[in-house]
């Protein structure tokens, strides 16, 4: 008498659990982001560089946050007044990159939506203030421009770029 043994296949880890998308699928998706977002430093090489980078930065927090720290050269309007008030302060041939706090809040995301409902080019800068912060660049408060000490976990020490 022969014996079948049965097994099921191994479960799947909770990465291939799900499998990943084709390879056309991923171009086509990861392509379609690089359209939406920027990082903090495209965004801080492209306004260091000299000339006009081709885009103006939004900060749409509120006049407490921007009064705590704000990419210099920022245009301040929050979202809630973006309706009544991007006409008069953007120019609709200029794109805009927006950004709020940082990665856990979605208040860049929202102004971006209302900037696009409005007609506006706009892009979505990841990280927000808080890495703009973390990686070193410069930034105004009410008492002036600081800096801090660039974040080991966040950009490199002794480079000019991550090489990304």
């Amino acid at each position: 008498m022969t014996t079948t043994r049965l097994t099921s296949a191994p479960a799947a880890n909770p990465v291939l659990r799900v499998p990943p998308a084709s390879p056309a699928a991923a171009a086509a998706y990861f392509s379609a982001s690089l359209a939406f977002h920027a990082d903090v430093s495209d965004v801080a090489a492209a306004l260091a560089a000299d000339g006009d980078p081709g885009f103006v930065v939004l900060d749409s927090r509120s006049t407490e946050s921007w009064d705590q720290g704000h990419i210099p050269g920022a245009v301040h309007l929050p979202t809630a007044l973006i309706p009544e008030q991007a006409e008069q302060l953007l120019d609709k041939a200029v794109p805009v990159v927006t950004y709020c706090w940082g990665p856990g809040c979605n208040g860049a995301t929202r102004a971006a939506l209302a900037l696009a409902e409005l007609g506006y080019q706009v892009k979505e800068m990841l990280g927000g203030f808080e890495y703009w912060a973390r990686e070193g660049f410069a930034y105004e408060t009410w008492e002036g421009v600081r800096t801090r000490d660039a974040d080991p976990l966040t950009a490199p020490i002794d480079a000019d770029d991550c090489g990304c």
